[in-house]
């Protein structure tokens, strides 16, 4: 379940990352009956399984033989459906600051204040950040007239948009804008995507009808005043420089990773940007904050999903103490607890 931005909450469990470790966090605290709140600064769940290569084949999940990120993905969700996580997508946790009488608020960019028992940074190998066009007057029209990403669809309503790039993120910004936009133009240096095949032939299809003005060719220069783009001038081999008339830029060129703000937490790291744990709960220096996945360091580590599957496991049990510090965890099998098995049909427990 997403929820809108600057709120406030209240949970067990604070996740930064909703990639595949992040995912199977919730599920595992879900067991033990903690509830968790995610944020991630990506638009959807997956993490790089689902932006980076959703259709890519991963061959080491155990009992499937094979399964792409994004199938990973959408069964993951489906597997923590029954714990109702709440979402905080296209967030960025910002400031992590120690409560009163234990646990911690963490603060997103978007002022979205989440109040937590543990925290646990599943957050890959740091947050994503947009890679920026190389042009000349960038930061006069960001965040006026230029964005890098679609936090409420209707702040483009009625707006002359055009989008440049060629994978997922900017076909499907491209589609699923129609209907809010007064105008859309889709830019790409080549006429050879990388998104889905079907969200290319939708957008092929809007093109046909004259909903999608698209152009192969290289931006060049950003046209405007005061932080408002009145139209971009592009070049290609068949028309030479050229401009097009738009009053917003949405550039999708991709993302890199970046630790982010993390490292302004207190949290110790080592010579390689990571963050050393304990194999016994994934604790980090800080009691109370945890670290799975990539980002977690320990001797023998290895960075792959099913690893942090396990690491999830027992943070699991770690944050339980912090969350229900006067009861005593009971470890049960899934196979043969009854509670545990009506948790995951999501029916109320037995009186």
């Amino acid at each position: 379940m997403p929820d809108a931005s600057g709120s406030s909450h209240k949970t067990d469990v604070i996740i930064i990352g909703a990639g595949p470790v992040g995912l199977f966090a919730v599920f595992e605290l879900g067991l033990l009956g903690l509830s968790a709140h995610v944020v991630d600064i990506l638009d959807r769940p997956g993490g790089q399984c689902a932006e980076l290569y959703p259709e890519k084949v991963i061959l080491d999940i155990p009992s499937r033989l094979k399964i792409t990120g994004q199938e990973l993905t959408n069964d993951l969700m489906a597997q923590i459906a029954p714990f109702n996580p709440v979402f905080h997508f296209q967030e960025m946790g910002t400031n992590l600051e120690k409560r009163d009488g234990g646990g911690f608020i963490l603060t997103t960019d978007q002022g979205t204040r989440i109040e937590g028992h543990a925290v646990v940074i599943a957050g890959g190998g740091g947050s994503f950040t947009p890679k920026k066009p190389k042009l000349d007057r960038l930061e006069e029209f960001e965040g006026k007239s230029l964005f890098y990403a679609v936090r409420k669809k209707d702040q483009f309503k009625g707006k002359n948009v055009l989008i440049a790039g060629g994978g997922d993120s900017a076909l499907d910004w491209s589609v699923n804008l129609q209907g809010v936009v007064a105008g859309m133009t889709l830019v790409h240096r080549r006429n050879e995507f990388r998104g889905m095949r079907a969200t290319v032939d939708q957008m092929y299809a809007l093109v046909k009808e004259g909903k999608i003005n698209l152009q192969i060719g290289d931006i060049l220069r950003i046209n405007g005043e005061n932080g408002q783009i009145s139209s971009l001038t592009l070049k290609s081999a068949e028309k030479g420089e050229f401009d097009v008339p738009c009053d917003t830029l949405l550039p999708f060129y991709g993302l890199t990773m970046k630790l982010g703000p993390i490292a302004e937490w207190g949290i110790q790291l080592d010579d390689k940007d990571r963050i050393p744990v304990s194999t016994e709960s994934f604790e980090t220096a800080v009691p109370g904050i945890f670290c799975i996945g990539d980002m977690c360091a320990y001797p023998g580590k290895l960075k792959l999903i099913l690893s942090g599957f396990h690491e999830s496991a027992l943070m699991a049990h770690g944050c339980f103490h912090y969350a229900r510090p006067n009861q005593k965890l009971r470890f049960e099998h899934t196979t043969s607890s009854s509670a545990i098995q009506a948790k995951v049909a999501g029916e109320a427990p037995a009186k």
